[in-house]
């Protein structure tokens, strides 16, 4: 009895997530929805009957149906239940995000789910129902079917119960596929020669201040340096008249620590390994390098280290002043951080600091951008909504971006400093199914970034470069553009190079992508069902036209590829190396 209302409760808890939500219309499509609640049941009746204790078993039962309750008003905001990465990402800092989606419909939905998990039992009055033999055979026959199906049906993780989100997807754990030689050999297979060449800009800011700023939550597609509507960003749009920007730029993940890792090392994270492996990784990082090179070093953070393991990733990293929302203070406080013009303030005194002439390195993480879009001025964006009150943080962040540029200039550091400002990841409103916020798809609203690079009274005009680009390219490009050395082992290049290479990324916050964009081309490749998507963003920069099937052998190649590619950066991390 409890297995049967343990199933009821399962399939309350699918229906009101998959409720209003698109669904694929085949004969495969109930078993494949609902397969995995009848491989639950059949699991918590075996297990319960190997038990043979009552009380033990209305515990277990309780645990279970509480567990699922939690999860429905998660899978309503996010499409999906919740999985071990989001778990882990799920701490204080984000305590403003979850409680802005305590609504009466979400909150309602999870006691609903409880209740039916208590009235059930109630109406049966505890009987002791029996299983037929032939009831276990037809449930284990629709769950065969049903993960057989799997692959026919394109089910966007929808089909996986609170249990089943928690399975690891089935990307190889092991050593690196045959016939791969690492880095080295995915050079070779994907080095193309661009049109552009910027070798002419090598060693030309020798000598000058570096200012990294890496932006939250933005993508390149909001904004009006890259055609967007209404600009959120007029302040970064100025400064990119001067400035080379790069329209192709992608982040390597849809989330801002193992980012902040890939920009400051020029190595790529690993799939389905914490962020605190990577701290274990030795790199020669560009803070080191401008240490080694005479500058001074430090990274403002307007939110906090404690999160998703940053502390331990920028430790050791060549940074000699390290400043996040817990020291700096601030006027406004969230859970996430504090206001930016505190930080921007606290950064201007630190140049102040310095001894006149001592060349500086200054890294600025803003979290202006970042959900729930908290701003303490309203801005010029219609703020009912969150895509509203998303530009309206962009463009307050920008407002703290023209402070800093202003506090430069006011110091007359403005025409000896390069300035390198980039996304951490983008942010999705719902341009493709199920896409809401940042970290569970690379579709380019999720990891298309804007990037580009100014050094005022040296760079005259804009300068657009329709080649890749990849925020694992940022430390060797600021160190050629330095005239410093570049460490042998960057996996980055120049941007400077005339050398065009794919840029990789992936997620896996809840379904396994991997993903690369090459020339016009965009590959996404889903781990769990092995199915593949492939796009010409040049002429269908929405993605909405998949070429998949046209193009077999095309995509055969690029499967083999960001497998390998998966495999082999999985393979360097765990090894620390």
């Amino acid at each position: 009895m409890r297995a049967a209302c343990l199933f009821v409760v399962l399939v309350i808890a699918k229906t009101v997530a998959l409720g209003g939500r698109s669904l694929p219309l085949s004969p495969w499509t109930p078993f494949v929805f609902f397969w995995q609640d009848v491989l639950a049941a059949l699991i918590f009746l075996a297990v319960d009957a190997f038990l043979r204790r009552p009380a033990i078993g209305w515990l277990l039962y309780g645990i279970a149906v509480a567990y699922v309750a939690v999860n429905v008003p998660v899978a309503l905001v996010l499409g999906t239940p919740l999985t071990w990465t989001m778990m882990r990402a799920a701490g204080g800092p984000l305590a403003d995000s979850i409680g802005h989606y305590f609504t009466v419909w979400n909150v309602g939905s999870l006691f609903m789910v409880a209740g039916a998990g208590v009235v059930l039992p109630m109406l049966l009055g505890r009987r002791h129902i029996k299983p037929a033999l032939s009831v276990i055979a037809v449930a284990s026959v629709i769950v065969a079917i049903g993960a057989t199906a799997e692959s026919r049906v394109e089910t966007r993780g929808l089909q996986r119960n609170a249990f089943g989100a928690l399975v690891g997807s089935r990307v190889a754990r092991g050593a690196q596929p045959a016939g791969t030689a690492g880095d080295s050999e995915i050079h070779r297979r994907t080095v193309r020669r661009a049109t552009q060449n910027l070798t002419h800009l090598r060693g030309a800011a020798k000598g000058r201040n570096v200012v990294l700023i890496v932006l939250e939550s933005t993508a390149a597609r909001y904004l009006g340096l890259y055609g967007g509507g209404r600009d959120p960003m007029p302040v970064l749009t100025e400064l990119g008249r001067q400035a080379v920007v790069f329209d192709a730029a992608y982040a390597v993940y849809p989330e801002s620590i193992k980012g902040l890792f890939a920009t400051l090392c020029s190595r790529y994270p690993a799939f389905n390994t914490p962020p605190e492996t990577h701290a274990r990784v030795p790199c020669i990082s560009l803070a080191q390098s401008l240490a080694q090179a005479g500058y001074r070093t430090a990274l403002f953070h307007s939110g906090r280290f404690e999160y998703l393991g940053m502390a331990p990733m920028i430790a050791n990293r060549g940074f000699e002043m390290l400043k996040d929302a817990g020291s700096i203070g601030g006027i406004v406080r969230s859970s996430f951080g504090v206001d930016e013009p505190s930080t921007v303030a606290r950064m201007l005194e630190w140049i102040d600091s310095l001894e006149n002439g001592e060349r500086f390195f200054l890294m600025y993480l803003p979290v202006a951008g970042h959900h729930p879009y908290a701003a303490p001025d309203p801005g010029p964006f219609d703020g009912a909504h969150d895509f509203g009150r998303y530009l309206n943080a962009l463009h307050y962040g920008d407002a703290a971006l023209g402070e800093l540029l202003g506090g430069l200039r006011a110091r007359r550091l403005d025409d000896r400093t390069l300035i390198a400002i980039q996304g951490d990841h983008g942010e999705a409103f719902g341009q493709h199914p199920d896409n809401f916020a940042h970290s569970l798809f690379i579709y380019d609203e999720n990891v298309r970034i804007p990037y580009l690079i100014a050094a005022p009274g040296l760079m005259s005009e804009q300068v657009r470069m329709q080649r890749v680009a990849s925020v694992i390219d940022t430390t060797p490009t600021i160190l050629d553009l330095l005239g410093e050395p570049i460490p042998a082992a960057n996996q980055g290049a120049s941007l400077l190079e005339p050398e065009s290479r794919p840029a990789f990324f992936y997620t896996d916050y809840s379904l396994g992508w991997l993903g690369l964009r090459d020339s016009c081309w965009k590959y996404l490749y889903e781990i769990d069902s092995g199915r593949s998507k492939l796009f010409d963003v040049c002429g269908d920069p929405d993605e909405t036209h998949d070429r998949a099937r046209d193009l077999e052998a095309q995509v055969r190649t690029y499967r083999d590829l960001v497998r390998h590619w998966a495999a082999a950066q999985k393979n360097a991390v765990r090894n620390g190396h």
